[in-house]
């Protein structure tokens, strides 16, 4: 069972990661958001801020399908992200482990001109550069 403190502590120990002042958590790497509380919205309500749930960026809708059909009591989504490559993971529901690699394949989409590159290969670059 993972929470948002893992999300904090799993998304900061990644390269180039940002965290963005919010009610809950939001990380970014080069300006791109790659995991986030669930603003969670309900019709003639204020929006609430979830961080039991974390919205994680998935690439494409292929995976985001991939995940929803094959895990549905781990991951969901809403109307609102229809057609965007997002999914919201429960926390309380998912390991800290695979938490851990959910973050990480979400950064690797998102770090710019590195799709591949993982933290390991970005520790080894900065390591070679004079």
């Amino acid at each position: 069972m993972a929470d948002a403190a893992d999300v904090r502590r799993l998304a900061l120990a990644l390269p180039h990661v940002v965290e963005i002042d919010s009610d809950g958590f939001d990380f970014r790497v080069a300006d791109r958001g790659f995991v986030w509380s669930y603003p969670e919205r309900r019709p003639g309500k204020p929006r609430v801020i979830r961080t039991d749930i974390a919205v994680l960026y998935v690439g494409d809708e292929a995976e985001k399908q991939a995940l929803l059909l094959g895990e549905p009591s781990l991951f969901f989504t809403t109307p609102a992200y229809d057609g965007l490559p997002l999914v919201m993971v429960r926390l309380a529901a998912v390991t800290v482990e695979r938490l851990d690699e959910l973050i990480t394949d979400a950064w690797r989409m998102r770090v710019p001109d590195r799709p591949h590159a993982g933290p390991e290969e970005d520790s080894a670059d900065r390591a070679a550069r004079p």
